[in-house]
């Protein structure tokens, strides 16, 4: 069996209306992999926080440091809502991407 962990990080903010589903989403994809998966949720709520974690938008998912879409940290974060260009990432693309973690 695979001792590997991936961590999990989802940022995000209160009021983001994406933020509740995209956590459903992280947190059912995770419940596959079951102890494999250290989850952390980070409030973003000020400028300041938001710059320290090089925050992309709410909400954001860094698996093992990386976003889930390859976006680049900004060269100025901002508390604002983020864009996915085909909407939320559904629970089997996050599911495959932590299964590449794992390899």
């Amino acid at each position: 069996m695979n001792s590997r962990k991936v961590k999990i990080e989802v940022q995000h903010f209160e009021g983001c209306p994406n933020s509740k589903e995209m956590i459903t989403r992280v947190k059912t994809a995770a419940g596959e992999f079951n102890e494999q998966i250290e989850y952390k949720e980070i409030l973003v709520a000020t400028q300041e926080e938001a710059e320290r974690v090089k925050f992309r938008g709410s909400p954001t998912v860094l698996i093992n440091g990386t976003d889930l879409e390859n976006m680049l940290e900004p060269a100025e974060a901002n508390l604002a809502c983020r864009y996915y260009l085909k909407g939320l990432p559904a629970v089997d693309k996050i599911k495959e991407f932590i299964s590449e973690q794992l390899k």
